[in-house]
């Protein structure tokens, strides 16, 4: 892959004339965003147990704001990605940027379960909505047309492998000095990637004067910025997705693919590794390793989405993954054991490998207005995800042990295979009867 302009007015010129391509810095500044994004909303699955010891919170209660957090991550996408389209990507970043940095800093004042709920919950799952994976889809939909797929997978890669890889800097901090110190730390992160933003983040390639990435020297550009209201909009398009077949099988899959990623792994895998004798460091290490993997996995995800067909990709990942969790409950243990080790490799390898596929089964459907509708998509992922994240804490605290959610979550998994597996070929969606 080159990262020289070699698209659009410029790739006539000689190699030694040629220029670095703004694509790839606003693909860089996306990124930073998306990681710590990703690692903010995250961050409170490390604070469940430090939380209720200090406070007494069930933890039924503390995973009601993780809830909340989750849910708004997702409701907030569809409209964040009309709104990028009105005031654009680089305002709406900066934005969120400063308000996960209030949100976060707030609640070290908190004494009651209702302030974590407005400062987790509203605020920062609002401000990290705004940062989601609709951002992928709107940033590569604008900036790329060559390498449209493997960009997504890096995107994508970030966004899962920043709540992960966070994970142990915020456990280790919690440990040592408190989760206080770990949340003023979050705010100052946000506030730190603010100036990247600012720098490298824009909207569109006529901005800088140049065109998309890959696109031909007189290939018309997608320069039109929407008029009315953001929020109409939004809702507009999920009225008109909605009436398709394929909009409720890919949102059905995706909201399974939350559940068990970080309605579940991400929010309960540390408490529930601990409830067998696993230290917290420990735990949140394994998780930041599924992070890794999860680099390797969404890459190599979109690299494929390139080439082979998106639904069989996504049915391929959700089976592999629901025969994963069946096994997971017979693998925690005090230390970590070679099998473990198995399951964290394979589950990174998979975690968010389903994002690139989706979006290019959206972008097919409903082109330029993929985003939105990938938004809405993503919105049935984190109700999924915040679903499990409260079933799972009170499954715990009613039965005293996880296993039962793992175990529904491996059945569901095999459930979204078979949806993935009936989306239909083509580039219209297929209407519900009924709807014309």
């Amino acid at each position: 892959m080159t990262l020289v302009e070699d698209a659009g007015h410029e790739s006539f010129l000689p190699a030694s004339r040629r220029r670095f391509h703004w694509a790839w810095l606003v693909a860089f500044a996306g990124f930073i965003a998306l990681v710590g994004a990703a690692g903010f909303r995250a961050a409170p699955s490390v604070l469940i147990d430090p939380l209720h010891t200090e406070f007494g919170w069930s933890r039924g209660t503390i995973s009601a704001a993780v809830s909340i957090n989750l849910v708004l991550y997702g409701l907030i996408s569809p409209f964040a990605a009309a709104l990028m389209e009105r005031l654009g990507m680089r305002r709406v970043v900066t934005g969120a940027l400063l308000l996960v940095a209030a949100g976060s800093g707030l609640t070290v004042f908190m004494t009651a379960s209702w302030q974590l709920m407005l400062c987790w919950g509203v605020v920062v799952g609002t401000a990290t909505g705004s940062m989601a994976l609709t951002l992928v889809a709107t940033l590569t939909g604008r900036w790329f047309v060559r390498h449209r797929g493997l960009v997504s997978g890096i995107l994508t890669a970030g966004s899962a492998a920043g709540q992960l890889v966070f994970l142990p800097l915020v456990a280790m901090l919690t440990t040592h000095y408190g989760w206080r110190e770990a949340s003023l730390a979050i705010s100052l992160a946000a506030l730190a990637v603010v100036p990247i933003v600012l720098l490298f983040l824009r909207d569109r390639p006529s901005d800088v004067g140049t065109t998309a990435y890959g696109a031909e020297p007189d290939a018309p550009a997608a320069e039109a910025r929407a008029t009315g209201g953001s929020a109409l909009r939004a809702l507009r398009m999920l009225r008109e997705a909605a009436r398709t077949r394929t909009f409720w099988l890919l949102a059905g899959g995706f909201a399974i693919c939350g559940a068990s990623t970080n309605g579940l792994i991400g929010t309960h895998f540390v408490p529930a590794a601990h409830d067998h004798g696993m230290p917290y460091t420990t735990a949140a290490g394994l998780l930041a390793l599924v992070g890794i993997f999860d680099l390797i996995g969404t890459i190599a995800s979109g690299w494929l989405t390139d080439r082979v067909d998106p639904r069989y990709l996504l049915g391929g990942y959700y089976a592999l993954r629901g025969l994963s969790l069946l096994v997971l409950p017979q693998l925690f243990a005090p230390t970590t054991e070679p099998p473990m080790w198995g399951f964290i490799v394979f589950y990174g390898l998979d975690w968010v490998a389903t994002v690139p596929p989706t979006v290019a089964l959206c972008r097919q459907r409903w082109g330029d207005s993929s985003p939105i509708v990938f938004g809405w998509v993503f919105a049935s992922h984190q109700i999924g995800a915040a679903i499990a994240a409260f079933a799972a804490g009170l499954t715990r605290d009613q039965l005293g042990s996880y296993d039962l959610a793992w175990y529904a979550a491996g059945g569901s998994c095999l459930v979204a295979t078979v949806m993935s597996l009936r989306i239909r070929a083509g580039a219209r969606p297929a209407p519900l009867a009924g709807t014309g």
